[in-house]
C-alpha cells in the first residue's frame, strides 16, 4: 500500500485554506470569483474540496487574497491534490462518498470506531466480506465482487504498518459475534481473525454485552471518529472527522459540533463496554461455541 500522503489530504488543506484566506480580506465568493473570472459554483466546489484546481490558479487567488507568501505551500497542495492513490484502481467499485474515507485513512493516526451491526471491514476476512459484499452488490459480476474484497484487504495493511503506526479503539456490539455471516465455517474464521487482531499492541476491542441494553450508541448508531497528527503548521492541520456510512452513501464531516456530539456519543458507549481482557474473553467464549456446533 502507498504511504500515508495522500491527495485527499492536500485537497482538504488546500480547498480549507483558500477558503480563510478569502474570508480573512474579507471578500465574497461573488467578488473572488468575478475576480477570477470563474463562476460562483466553480469557486464553491473549489472550496469545498470537491474540484481539483491548478498551481497557477492558487497563485492568482493568492495574490487576489493579498497573501502571495501562500502561494507555494498552496501551489504544492494543489499539484499534490492532483496525485492518484492505489486505491484510485479500484474506483469503479468504491462506494459514493467512501472515496473521502479511503483517502484520509492512511492519514489518521488514531480512530475511535464503534459499529452495532457487523465485524469493521478493517478487520474482516476474505469470505466473511465476500459474503456481505453477495449481498449488498447482488447485481455484481463475480470480478466486481472480488474487487470489491480485493479493495477491503488491501486497507488491512494499515493495522500493522510499522512506518507510523495507528491507534485503533473498537467497540463492537455483542450482537455482531452472534449474528452469523455465512457459512459456520465462515463465522467461525472471522472469530477468531478478530480474536487474532485484539492481540495486535495499536488495537483495542471491546464489547458492549447485551445486559447494558441502552446506550449511547442505538441512538448514534455506527460510525468511526478519524484523529490526525498535530501539525507544526496549525494553519494545516487536520481536525478530527467523524465517517457516518449509510444505505445509500457516506459522509465525512469535520464540523466541529457534529464531531462533538459524536466524541460525547463515543465516550458514552466506552463506558458501556467490557474492558479488553474481558472483552477477548467474550470472543473467546463465541469462538469455542462455535466450535461445539
Amino acid at each position: 500500500m502507498a504511504g500515508t500522503t495522500d491527495a485527499t489530504v492536500a485537497r482538504r488543506q488546500l480547498s480549507r485554506r483558500l477558503r480563510e484566506l478569502r474570508e480573512a480580506v474579507p471578500m465574497t465568493q461573488e467578488q473572488a470569483a468575478e475576480l477570477m473570472e470563474w463562476s460562483v459554483s466553480k469557486l464553491s466546489r473549489i472550496e469545498k474540496g470537491q474540484n481539483g484546481v491548478r498551481a497557477m490558479d492558487v497563485e492568482n487567488m493568492c495574490n487576489i487574497y493579498r497573501r502571495p507568501d501562500q502561494a507555494d505551500r498552496l501551489g504544492a497542495l494543489a499539484r499534490a491534490a492532483k496525485n492518484r492513490s492505489w486505491w484510485h484502481a479500484y474506483s469503479d467499485v468504491i462506494p459514493e462518498g467512501f472515496d473521502v474515507y479511503i483517502g484520509l485513512e492512511p492519514a489518521a493516526d488514531r480512530f475511535r470506531w464503534y459499529e452495532s451491526g457487523l465485524i469493521p471491514g478493517i478487520f474482516q476476512t476474505a469470505d466473511y466480506a465476500r459474503t456481505l459484499i453477495r449481498t449488498d452488490h447482488p447485481e455484481d459480476t463475480a470480478d466486481e465482487i472480488e474487487r470489491r474484497v480485493q479493495l477491503r484487504l488491501t486497507r488491512q495493511s494499515l493495522l500493522t504498518r510499522e512506518d507510523s503506526p495507528q491507534r485503533w479503539h473498537v467497540v463492537l456490539d455483542e450482537a455482531i459475534l452472534h449474528r452469523p455471516i455465512g457459512s459456520p465455517a465462515i463465522m467461525l474464521a472471522q472469530l477468531e481473525r478478530l480474536l487474532e487482531v485484539s492481540e495486535l499492541p495499536n488495537v483495542t476491542i471491546r464489547i458492549v454485552p447485551f445486559h447494558i441494553g441502552m446506550h449511547t450508541g442505538v441512538t448514534a448508531g455506527s460510525h468511526v471518529l478519524l484523529d490526525f497528527p498535530n501539525s507544526a503548521d496549525a494553519q494545516f492541520a487536520e481536525a478530527t472527522t467523524v465517517y457516518v456510512e449509510g444505505w445509500t452513501g457516506a459522509l465525512c464531516i469535520d464540523q466541529a459540533d457534529v464531531v462533538a456530539r459524536y466524541e460525547r456519543a463515543f465516550d458514552g458507549i466506552a463506558r458501556a463496554a467490557l474492558s479488553s481482557e474481558d472483552s477477548r474473553a467474550m470472543i473467546s467464549k463465541a469462538v469455542k461455541e462455535m466450535n461445539a456446533k
